[in-house]
């Protein structure tokens, strides 16, 4: 490209002279932008049909949570079009980074007309996660989206995440016309079980203090770890049919056929649920929705 752009300069240069040269000159610039191309994006992305059974319009009751997977070279404009299919009340993201929940949110509005608020619980700033400039690496954790305005954030980073800095995040939210407590986690990765618990013990001490909370996430553990004993001695699965023990069915959240994702509800009795596998990342989506009285 070096070459390329030294002929730009040249043939510029050169513009000085007669028509002939001049004509000259022009071309080659022409063929310089075609080789080193425009400074810029040449223009926005395209939206994504949604499928013929997509809701139309935000659902008040209905809340979801999705892993979105990253580092994944997923789109946005994909991801968006996956929650605007079933347009829930409310998001949690987790393994979200800042500028992706932003693009996310501008599709969501801009080709869907759906309008989410949106609240931030980042644990750690990581330039191979979340890219930006060496110096400057983008935000990594929890988000919440939305349709109603949320008061009360709360984020919280856990006095050991593991492997990797883990923590929650709290709002207080309308779901079916109520106000509630809604909180979105990530414990720490397989093979942690202890460190995990200890998470569990805290982000449950907060969770007591609320008679109505929807706790949203993904555990990294099966139901009947014994690391979320914390939680179900607080909250039911949004499944009915899933429990910790043996008699439990739970259907699975991942690709590799597990179930590490959750709604947990304390005082809230749920309607419908739903498990959804995704080809845009390796946890599926789930969404409930709830009855508000």
């Amino acid at each position: 490209m070096e070459t390329s752009d030294a002929t730009c300069i040249h043939s510029e240069e050169a513009m000085v002279f007669g028509r002939d040269t001049r004509l000259f000159a022009g071309a080659v610039i022409v063929a310089c932008m075609v080789l080193v191309g425009p400074s810029a994006p040449s223009g926005a992305p395209l939206a994504r049909s949604l499928p013929v059974d997509a809701v139309r319009g935000v659902v008040p009751n209905r809340v979801m949570t999705w892993n979105i997977c990253n580092p994944c070279e997923e789109s946005n404009v994909d991801r968006a079009a996956e929650i605007a299919t079933y347009a829930p009340q409310v998001i949690g993201l987790q393994e979200a980074c800042v500028r992706d929940v932003e693009r996310m949110r501008d599709y969501l509005e801009g080709f869907y007309g759906l309008v989410y608020h949106v609240e931030y619980g980042m644990v750690l700033r990581n330039w191979g996660r979340c890219g930006g400039a060496p110096w400057s690496p983008g935000a990594f954790g929890q988000a919440v989206l939305s349709a109603a305005p949320m008061t009360n954030p709360v984020n919280v980073e856990y006095p050991d995440g593991g492997s990797e800095d883990r923590g929650y995040m709290a709002v207080t939210t309308s779901v079916g016309g109520r106000f509630v407590r809604v909180f979105n986690t990530h414990l720490a990765e397989r093979r942690q079980e202890a460190v995990r618990a200890d998470q569990t013990d805290v982000l449950a001490a907060d969770v007591a203090r609320h008679d109505r909370a929807i706790v949203l996430g993904d555990f990294n553990a099966v139901p009947d770890a014994p690391e979320l004993t914390g939680m179900w001695a607080l909250a039911a699965d949004t499944d009915p049919q899933c429990h910790p023990s043996s008699t439990g069915t739970c259907k699975p959240t991942t690709d590799w056929q597990s179930k590490f994702d959750y709604i947990f509800l304390r005082g809230i009795v749920p309607l419908e649920h739903r498990v959804l596998p995704t080809p845009y990342s390796d946890h599926h989506l789930l969404h409930t929705d709830l009855d508000p009285t």
